[in-house]
């Protein structure tokens, strides 16, 4: 099978709308978190996110085409194109047949679909929907948006798999290439769920914080007085293709994707096995098909949402498979972008490649107290970044409904 390496990136964040906006931010132990401006948030329990800051759409699209698309699939273009640009990819110039998207989702245009339903049942009664208004809300439109622009006839669907989808989108786009089955994808994933369903929802389920006090220090992965995850949104994107492919066009590789490990819990509708079960199938999955061992892992992107309940379920697995006192240094960096949903794995993907390429673990903010009887025992990156070698990488991505998503880069050699 052909080797699959990383030619391009592209990132909008709520700490960083371009990669290299995000990254920065990150090493400098930024919150994304703030006060709701979406919405009048002053009845809920929660009243903060993670949301995108000063995003302008305008210059992406001729004019008046942006309001043909919902912010999240705005977000979607923006980092693709991205992407694209950074990995110096002259479409015309290629087999436009064996390039191809995947892209990772959970609600699509969830805000187009709460105003065009406000707009109707606070109306008279007549219907007047946005004839936009299908296109803009169905989940798998940003992958077809992305085909579009760029007459891009090769595979092209979108994974819907909750809070690992993008993680589960790069894994497939990884395996047409690897298989052969196709030479490059555009690959990652997007959310744009601050809304208000999203956050009453969520907060019916107890799963978001409510620590309304200080926003910016409410995502405590791993910590003992965690309550919940922050909401984020964004989208993150990533140019897969062939070695062979990428050293004939004279592309610089940035990394390599060596294994992707799907598995599911088999659990519960929202929560994670206790001891980490699907995630502990996943991590040994994407272990044996990059054939390598767990002491070789120098870096691991937690999924460490920071709910009371996830986060224990994945340190258990971490120790299951790894074992105490492991090499990996571990870091959870939703403590910064909040909980992208769909699109987490994506930016935690380039995360990983970054931290691949610069040699540096990213930090874990916010968490001053770690679990009892895993301070010390797992090296989780509380005091900052952490300068270290770090030839492999994993990304972890788990979603409601037990999905579950492990992905291994590897720093690029020649």
């Amino acid at each position: 099978m052909r080797r699959v390496v990383i030619t391009g990136m592209g990132a909008v964040t709520p700490i960083g709308n371009n990669v290299q906006a995000f990254w920065a931010a990150m090493l400098n132990s930024t919150s994304g978190a703030g006060p709701i401006t979406r919405f009048d948030a002053s009845k809920f329990k929660t009243r903060f996110a993670c949301e995108v800051k000063e995003f302008d759409a305008q210059h992406l699209f001729e004019k008046n085409d942006a309001r043909k698309y919902d912010l999240v699939t705005q977000y979607a273009v923006a980092a693709s194109d991205e992407a694209i640009q950074q990995a110096g990819v002259e479409f015309a110039t290629l087999n436009r047949d064996r390039i191809g998207v995947i892209w990772g989702g959970g609600d699509g245009g969830v805000s187009t679909f709460e105003e065009q339903h406000r707009a109707y049942v606070l109306g008279d009664g007549t219907p007047r929907f946005n004839p936009f208004f299908i296109p803009k809300r169905i989940v798998n439109i940003a992958s077809g948006v992305i085909s579009i622009r760029h007459g891009l006839r090769g595979v092209n669907y979108t994974t819907a798999a909750a809070c690992s989808a993008s993680n589960t989108a790069i894994i497939d786009a990884f395996n047409y290439i690897r298989w052969g089955k196709a030479d490059m994808m555009i690959t990652g994933g997007a959310e744009a769920s601050i809304t208000e369903t999203s956050i009453g929802g969520f907060n019916a389920s107890k799963a978001l914080s409510t620590y309304n006090e200080d926003p910016a220090k409410a995502s405590r992965p791993f910590d003992v007085a965690r309550d919940g995850f922050v909401l984020g949104e964004g989208a993150g994107a990533l140019v897969l293709e062939s070695y062979e492919h990428a050293m004939a066009r004279g592309a610089h590789i940035l990394a390599e994707v060596v294994g992707g490990g799907l598995a599911a819990d088999a659990y519960h509708l929202t929560g994670t096995h206790p001891d980490g079960d699907g995630a502990v199938l996943g991590m040994r999955l994407v272990l044996e098909e990059a054939g390598i061992a767990p002491h070789q892992v120098d870096h691991i992107n937690a999924h460490a949402t920071s709910t009371p309940t996830g986060d224990i379920s994945e340190l258990r697995a971490i120790e299951r498979v790894f074992g105490s006192n492991a090499n990996a240094t571990i870091s959870a960096t939703k403590s910064m972008t909040g909980h992208l949903l769909g699109g987490a794995g994506a930016i935690e993907a380039i995360t990983c490649v970054l931290s691949v390429i610069h040699d540096v673990v990213p930090p874990t903010i916010n968490t001053t107290e770690v679990e009892p009887g895993y301070a010390g025992k797992l090296n989780i990156s509380t005091g900052g970044a952490v300068p270290r070698k770090v030839i492999y990488a994993i990304s972890n991505t788990f979603g409601f409904g037990g999905h579950i998503a492990c992905s291994v880069f590897r720093k690029f050699e020649g």
